[in-house]
């Protein structure tokens, strides 16, 4: 790529990277929604100054050393079509940093926002004791609960082993090895006989047809955190099945289902999903008190056991 000397400024160089972002089509949603804030993060992150630095350093003028780094990570993003996270090798999730690489998706689940209003009315924070974190990924959602409900306890599972890696990884980033449990499971299985007052998950929710659309971006992704089979529902539906044997009587199963919202009412149009509303954006995202767990088990189970 070439030098552009005439770049001198940080507003340059993000005004520029956002252009050639758009020029070239990017698709964004891992973090940032648009070319100016994915630029602004490269930038950011090759001159190595905290988010939501002054505005005023906008007008600071950069080295020809750190423009031509800043030049080159541009050209990367826009040849790879990999997300900035995995370039950077972080992403944030409910105000918290977190280290990212391709073994697990860029944490942008809209559960941040109700993680941190505690789930009120259906739990109250601070009696909560045991959290699940079902398809943990990086853990950001183990580690965000585990700073919401501070006298609980989370469990986090995720059957990649590359993936209980990197939440270990991000548990110990945040000193939280004494509160939260990383433990490689397929779903339930390998989980201590536990009741919990929250089980939470965002688990793959993809259907086939949706997989064979997804942008370049999303490709970089792993499969298995997204793909859920011919309808989106192969997880879920297990999930449905099951966690009625882990929940306490007071307890709530939060799921994140995504553009499958409508594949999951149509399969169990008798069941009483609450679809949370989000002020900060997102959708998707349903919960079940453990006595309508209960009292909708045996339509889960056959509906598991047919691989609907």
């Amino acid at each position: 790529m070439l030098d552009h000397p005439e770049l001198q400024t940080l507003r340059d160089l993000v005004r520029w990277g956002a252009s050639r972002f758009r020029e070239a089509g990017l698709t964004f949603g891992h973090g940032t929604d648009n070319a100016f804030d994915e630029s602004l993060v490269l930038v950011s992150h090759v001159l190595h100054l905290p988010t939501g630095f002054p505005e005023h350093y906008l007008d600071a003028r950069v080295t020809a050393e750190e423009r031509a780094q800043v030049l080159d990570i541009i050209a990367t993003r826009i040849d790879t079509r990999k997300p900035a996270a995995y370039l950077t090798h972080e992403a944030w999730f409910a105000g918290m940093p977190f280290y990212v690489d391709e073994t697990v998706l860029v944490p942008r689940s809209p559960l941040a926002e109700w993680i941190e209003r505690g789930f009120e009315p259906w739990l109250q924070p601070e009696r909560v004791e045991q959290v699940l974190d079902l398809c943990t990924g990086s853990g950001c959602i183990a580690v965000a609960c585990a700073v919401n409900f501070e006298n609980a306890h989370v469990d986090a599972a995720d059957i990649s082993d590359a993936a209980v890696a990197v939440a270990q990884r991000n548990v110990e980033q945040h000193g939280l090895q004494d509160w939260v449990t990383v433990i490689k499971s397929d779903l339930f299985d390998a989980l201590p006989a536990q009741r919990y007052q929250l089980i939470i998950s965002n688990p793959p929710y993809v259907s086939e047809e949706e997989m064979a659309q997804l942008p370049a971006e999303y490709c970089h992704e792993p499969e298995i955190g997204l793909a859920a089979g011919s309808s989106g529902l192969d997880v879920v539906v297990r999930i449905l099945a099951q966690a009625g044997d882990y929940l306490a009587p007071d307890g709530i199963l939060v799921v994140e289902v995504g553009n499958s919202e409508e594949m999951l009412t149509e399969c169990f149009p008798d069941v009483p999903f609450l679809w949370l509303e989000f002020e900060r954006g997102g959708q998707g995202v349903f919960l079940l008190e453990a006595q309508q767990l209960e009292q909708c088990k045996t339509l889960f189970t056959q509906v598991a056991g047919r691989g609907d």
